[in-house]
């Protein structure tokens, strides 16, 4: 069973910056996908970007152009490089083991505990 470890949230004002930390321990990382996901209360988890061993990388429509996924397999870690925030981005943010089937991301049942982002305007 592969553990997730988050980091990197907290309070940012709308147009800020924050990059989330995600380190993955128990499985054979640099042959794994990974995605990070977000989720409000009320609604369901929904995937923000998602990164496969190779590289591949796909975005939510609602955070292309301002977030980027990247991974460093030395040191186990996925992260998640957040720019030009908006309120609608607070969220508690996961990251998740999946994997990759005709360049698209399919969640995997390891996932982090979370980490909480609040965008204030």
């Amino acid at each position: 069973q592969v553990q997730l470890v988050e980091s990197g949230g907290g309070l940012v004002q709308a147009g800020g910056s924050l990059r989330l930390s995600c380190v993955a321990s128990g499985g054979t990382f640099r042959l794994t996908a990974m995605g990070w996901y977000r989720q409000v209360p009320g609604k369901q988890r929904e995937m923000v970007a998602a990164i496969s061993s190779g590289g591949t990388t796909n975005y939510a429509d609602s955070v292309k152009g301002r977030f980027t996924i990247s991974r460093d397999n030395a040191k186990n870690t996925v992260y998640l490089q957040m720019n030009s925030m908006k309120t609608e981005g607070t969220a508690i943010y996961f990251c998740n083991v999946g994997s990759y089937d005709a360049d698209s991301y399919f969640p995997g049942g390891s996932w982090g505990q979370g980490t909480q982002i609040t965008v204030t305007s």
